[in-house]
């Protein structure tokens, strides 16, 4: 399923219950200095895209390595325990997420947890213009009253957010932005589970393995060291593709 596709399947579909799963598809790959090929199945963990530590001294070496060949290496591992068998198999990682129920714990948490980060990643970069351009800024600046007053709403979700989750910056099916957050691996793709559902163009991991090696208990202090790193021409083009 591409982006178009699912800001048309969200307007269409809302909360209804659906029984099988339709969409097919490829999980997101993406090509850059780290990959594991560990033979979990049928998901793979993707390509980082960057070294480890070229996103220092914003978010350090070590976090990097960790999040990446531990924690999101294991949501891969669990996802393709949980679908192996099952009409499941195979299927395209955001059809799943869409029709996923609060009760299919193993898939919310996994399947969440793969997309959140194979997302995540690729909004990273250390060349970040620091701001947009083009079409997103002037929607940022259209719905939030300007880009500073989109990232005071931004990192103010991602402050908030109670435990561990993740904040966002979405599409919905008006085409229209708007920032929400989620606990745990949910995202703004599970349609019977959030408050708000729409396409991710932006996220922010809020869990504290995200940071808490270099910033401790400061979670504020990686909220802004994150504008940094920022991969604004990525966000862009994935919020072009969702208004098509």
């Amino acid at each position: 399923m591409n982006k178009r596709d699912f800001i048309k399947t969200l307007s269409l579909i809302g909360f209804a219950s659906v029984s099988k799963f339709s969409f097919a598809g490829n999980a997101p790959v993406f090509t850059g200095k780290q990959s594991l090929d560990n033979g979990f199945g049928g998901f793979k963990l993707p390509e980082l895209g960057l070294g480890y530590d070229e996103l220092e001294p914003h978010i350090d070496k070590r976090t990097m390595e960790i999040h990446y060949t531990k924690h999101h290496a294991t949501y891969v591992k669990n996802l393709n325990e949980a679908t192996k068998g099952t009409e499941l198999e195979g299927k395209d990682i955001e059809a799943i997420l869409t029709y996923i129920s609060a009760k299919d714990n193993a898939l919310k948490n996994n399947g969440g947890g793969h997309y959140n980060h194979t997302l995540f990643w690729k909004l990273l970069t250390p060349k970040s213009s620091k701001t947009p351009g083009g079409e997103l800024l002037k929607a940022i600046e259209a719905t939030f009253g300007s880009f500073d007053k989109f990232k005071e709403l931004f990192a103010a979700e991602a402050k908030t957010r109670f435990g561990s989750g993740w904040a966002w910056l979405s599409v919905n099916s008006k085409k229209e932005l708007f920032i929400s957050s989620t606990q745990n691996q949910e995202n703004p793709l599970m349609v019977k589970i959030v408050r708000e559902s729409g396409y991710p163009i932006l996220a922010l991991d809020v869990w504290e393995h995200a940071y808490y090696l270099n910033y401790q208990n400061k979670r504020v202090d990686y909220i802004s060291a994150f504008w940094n790193v920022v991969n604004w021409t990525e966000v862009e083009q994935r919020y072009l593709s969702a208004i098509q």
